[in-house]
């Protein structure tokens, strides 16, 4: 068992490194926050292996709290670890701000240099990642994340700012900064002179980029589209603003095409990965009887029972693919084969059907033929 000392456990990086670990079965936390008792801070550090120590200012009233906040609570860990003889490996969440000459910068370079120098003294390993703009879930908007802001008030239709579209940010994802903090206990980074390390994943965009992609994102629920998975950072922004959805806002309304023979319900549309829709069958009732010349559909029929019945538009022969919900089954639909699909059951059949391309009614390439 490991012992893990996480200081600022219930802010942004703290929370999301905390779920990590205790998703783990070999290891033990102790997590410390302002609301701590400072004599929580010695009996963790007696019992701790490492500290991530990610507690720091961002916003205080005063710049004097700069010092207090990010190099203050660093030395008091410092102070109890070589008071204690407790020479244990620190991970120190920086900033490249501390590249820059103001207040919050000099705090955090005064910080790395306490760190740095516990290490040289005490021949002990410690791990400083000077972290560019972080997003991702749980971090708080309207504080010190420009992207949180954008994803809080464009999912709660609220105005955004944006100075200069032009404007760059360098961004790192929260779930790169865990997986790579929780590997820390398990393997050495380098040699132990090595103080400053990199996560690996890092992305430059401007606010304009991040800005049309979080409007994009707002509207899919209207055009039914879903993000291109392919793009890393589309990706992982995409399930950033789900997390700023208002709680009483998770679900959309679809249109479902009804009429006395079941419906049909367009679910995702996509460009490059096709359409997927859901149909639902009355009892005794066929549908389909078409064919297309190069769209291509999967059935699957995941409630009641039926049939699928396939013919070669040249031939006279008729193809059965008995299905239901008991066995899941997909099936594929060729060209140039009318098909039709027929409720057996005394129940709704429900399938789900996806297409190689969404619906273009201009070019629906779909052609009436009995089977």
């Amino acid at each position: 068992m490991k012992n893990i000392l996480i200081t600022g456990a219930k802010g942004f990086i703290g929370k999301n490194l905390t779920a990590a670990f205790k998703e783990r079965k070999d290891c033990e936390l102790f997590l410390y926050d302002i609301d701590n008792p400072e004599s929580d801070l010695e009996q963790f550090i007696n019992e701790a292996d490492i500290v991530y120590h990610l507690a720091g200012v961002n916003r205080p009233k005063e710049d004097s709290e700069f010092i207090t906040g990010n190099l203050g609570t660093i030395e008091s860990v410092i102070n109890i670890c070589e008071k204690n003889k407790r020479l244990i490996p620190i991970v120190l969440t920086s900033s490249i701000q501390a590249e820059s000459d103001n207040a919050y910068g000099i705090s955090k370079k005064r910080a790395e240099e306490a760190v740095i120098k516990y290490g040289m003294d005490n021949d002990v390993k410690v791990y400083i990642f000077r972290l560019k703009n972080v997003f991702g879930k749980w971090c708080r908007p309207n504080y010190n994340s420009g992207v949180s802001t954008f994803c809080h008030n464009i999912a709660n239709g609220l105005p955004i700012t944006v100075s200069d579209r032009n404007n760059t940010v360098n961004l790192v994802y929260i779930d790169d900064i865990v997986e790579k903090f929780i590997k820390i206990p398990d393997y050495k980074y380098g040699d132990k002179d090595k103080y400053f390390h990199e996560i690996d994943i890092t992305y430059c965009k401007t606010l304009g980029e991040i800005v049309d992609l979080l409007y994009k994102f707002r509207d899919m629920r209207t055009e039914l589209t879903i993000p291109d998975l392919s793009d890393s950072f589309e990706k992982k922004l995409y399930s950033t603003y789900l997390s700023y959805l208002p709680k009483d806002q998770f679900s959309y309304a679809l249109k479902m095409n009804t009429d006395n023979r079941g419906s049909f319900t367009e679910f995702i549309k996509t460009e490059k990965r096709g359409q997927v829709s859901v149909n639902i069958s009355k009892p005794g009732i066929t549908k389909g009887n078409h064919w297309h010349h190069t769209k291509t559909e999967k059935f699957l029929v995941v409630s009641g029972k039926g049939v699928i019945r396939f013919r070669n538009i040249n031939s006279e022969e008729v193809v059965e693919y008995f299905v239901s919900g008991e066995k899941l089954e997909a099936v594929d639909i060729p060209p140039g084969y009318t098909h039709n699909i027929t409720n057996l059951g005394d129940s709704d059949m429900v399938t789900v059907m996806w297409a190689n391309e969404k619906y273009d009614p201009e070019r629906p390439d779909t052609y009436f033929l009995e089977v």
